[in-house]
């Protein structure tokens, strides 16, 4: 299985994470494009099996500042057009909602952190959300928020911001970080401080109780839809 990882930051600290490392633990040949560099996409979205885009600190309406943005989201709408399968974390999810028309923009309220996710009833019947339980402890990093396109499906909320959605029967989008590893947060957490709201040993405290299950949950995130993906494109 072919798969390309899509990313906007250092590897070190805002790569594909722990779906990543599944993509090849499965035995997948994993491609990843640093589209914040500039450099074109390294093939039509259809070279590959399943598309994954992540997170990154820049916001998906930032042309001006980061001109590289126009190519992916031409990039994400002809995968959208081909039906690649596709999954978008945070930023991705929010750059996928973005290509299939509908609106992103500033969330009413920023989460940053561990924040409360319910599962609905069609997330819950969901082929890749299915497998999360209804009520979970997610990693949140995320001042944006967008609406729910055109013949999309909502499939997972918080009070702040819809945080899953599925588009037609290929595309995911979630709004919370499943993919984070602890190597990621330790990156994160000294670079981000005055975003927390949380003294960082508050923060670490419950990373340290809730990550190893939030990691299970990514595991199982991650590997419902590469099964998805192999079936759609077997």
């Amino acid at each position: 299985m072919r798969v390309l990882s899509v990313v906007h930051e250092p590897t070190a600290t805002g790569g594909g994470g722990l779906f990543e490392r599944l993509v090849v633990e499965r035995g997948g040949h994993l491609d990843r494009w640093v589209a914040a560099d500039g450099e074109p996409a390294p093939g039509p979205p259809a070279e590959w099996d399943a598309v994954m885009i992540f997170g990154g600190v820049m916001h998906p309406d930032q042309e001006a500042e980061h001109p590289w943005l126009a190519g992916e989201l031409g990039f994400v709408d002809q995968a959208l057009s081909d039906g690649v399968p596709l999954f978008g974390v945070c930023l991705g999810a929010q750059l996928v909602a973005r290509a299939a028309g509908a609106w992103v923009g500033p969330a009413p309220s920023s989460e940053v952190g561990w924040f409360g996710v319910d599962v609905g009833d069609d997330g819950a019947t969901d082929a890749v959300l299915g497998v999360l339980p209804r009520r979970i402890d997610a990693f949140q990093w995320h001042h944006y928020t967008f609406g729910l396109p055109d013949g999309a499906i909502a499939l997972a909320s918080s009070p702040a911001a819809l945080q899953a959605y599925r588009l037609g029967d290929s595309t995911w989008g979630i709004q919370f970080h499943a993919e984070v590893e602890r190597q990621m947060l330790e990156r994160w957490f000294p670079e981000g401080r005055a975003e927390l709201g949380k003294p960082l040993e508050e923060i670490w405290a419950e990373t340290d109780r809730l990550l190893p299950t939030w990691n299970a949950h990514g595991r199982a995130l991650c590997g419902a839809f590469l099964d998805e993906a192999a079936r759609l494109t077997g």
